[in-house]
């Protein structure tokens, strides 16, 4: 656990320290958020932010293939193929917050990036299924690969529409995974399972949460730069990657009776940890199809913009988001490991009131003075 905190301060200093030399060369390149219809900056903006996080992402994984426990984990081609794949989509995302570019564009570049990633080894090769066991995918799982890392890539890239929405539900999504993998390796080897084979989508998840952390004080209300494409995108793809290598990685059936759901969890986790942008992606397709527009077309009827409608601050409606995504998050993680999902339910449903409160009470507030 020591050697995964370091690489997550490591992530997190270089990301905050290189963030303000990307935004001044966002300043001197010209990439610069300038104010639209649908956006809530009042102000030209610096974009780029991303390179900064890629910064931070290769720092950590330079210093954890020098640690004596986590050197193992380069031994397998993930944390290789997510390096390489990240600073493809980081370019793709640079060339975006600079020049612009179509949607039809951007997806065909997501779909390299998520390819080249398969090419390097990082796919989806067997699935355990309850009652059935280890269910081999052969050719099928590399279009389920690189589905799952387009809807992840585009759940983020679609919520980025805030300050530090996209960083603080980044890093609120990669530590809940990083609980539920590094649960997963304490179980493994206990049962005499190879704790390398599972240590890779931990520090995927460990070096994320790092460097969305540490451009998050950059990136917060009011934000002096913005993580455009260039993060959004990456941060979609390390987690998309992180659930790739997990999934079909671990012997189920060798895990302690304690940790429930095992096998669908690996499936479901990624969904449950980024329910909130998943939601608002379909969403956004749905009403963006049903009004005869392409569902790239950009909008201003987000989750996030019907807070703001309602009444929240900017402020608010980021922590609101917050809280949805880390209850749905940790929920899911803390039933996965838990003796008995019962409790969790209970807990979790509780919360759950407490956030609809939260998140109703301009319109409470409007209908009582009425």
């Amino acid at each position: 656990m020591r050697e995964y905190a370091l690489v997550f301060c490591v992530a997190a200093a270089i990301t905050y320290l290189l963030t303000p030399l990307a935004r001044r060369f966002a300043i001197r390149t010209g990439a610069m958020a300038q104010p639209r219809d649908r956006d809530v900056h009042a102000i030209p903006t610096p974009r780029l932010g991303g390179l900064a996080m890629y910064g931070g992402v290769c720092g950590a994984f330079l210093v954890a293939h020098q640690l004596p426990a986590l050197s193992g984990v380069f031994r397998y081609s993930d944390v290789e193929a997510i390096t390489i794949a990240g600073g493809v989509i980081v370019l793709l995302g640079a060339v975006d917050d600079r020049w612009g570019i179509d949607a039809l564009t951007k997806l065909a570049g997501q779909v390299v990036a998520a390819g080249i990633m398969v090419l390097l080894g990082l796919q989806l090769l067997t699935l355990s299924l309850p009652g059935i066991g280890a269910l081999s995918l052969g050719p099928e799982g590399v279009p389920l690969t690189v589905l799952l890392a387009l809807l992840t890539v585009n759940a983020i890239n679609f919520i980025d529409g805030l300050d530090g929405l996209a960083a603080g539900v980044g890093a609120i999504a990669a530590l809940a995974f990083f609980a539920f993998s590094y649960s997963l390796s304490s179980g493994s080897a206990t049962a005499g399972v190879e704790q390398e084979r599972i240590s890779s989508p931990t520090l995927i998840a460990v070096v994320l949460a790092g460097a969305c952390v540490g451009f998050l004080p950059h990136n917060f209300n009011p934000a002096r730069v913005f993580m455009g494409d260039s993060g959004s995108m990456l941060i979609g793809l390390m987690l998309a990657g992180a659930a790739t290598s997990l999934t079909g990685q671990v012997n189920y059936a060798n895990l302690p009776a304690t940790v429930t759901f095992p096998a669908l969890l690996p499936l479901l986790l990624p969904f449950a940890v980024l329910a909130v942008p998943f939601v608002d992606l379909l969403l956004a397709v749905f009403r963006r199809t049903r009004a005869g527009r392409s569902p790239f077309a950009p909008d201003k009827a987000h989750l996030h913009h019907r807070l703001l409608e309602i009444g929240h601050s900017h402020t608010r409606a980021v922590l609101i988001m917050y809280f949805w995504t880390a209850l749905i998050a940790f929920g899911g993680v803390a039933m996965s490991v838990s003796g008995g999902p019962l409790p969790v339910l209970g807990v979790t449903g509780a919360l759950a009131v407490i956030a609809l409160v939260a998140s109703s009470v301009p319109r409470l507030r409007s209908a009582s003075r009425h």
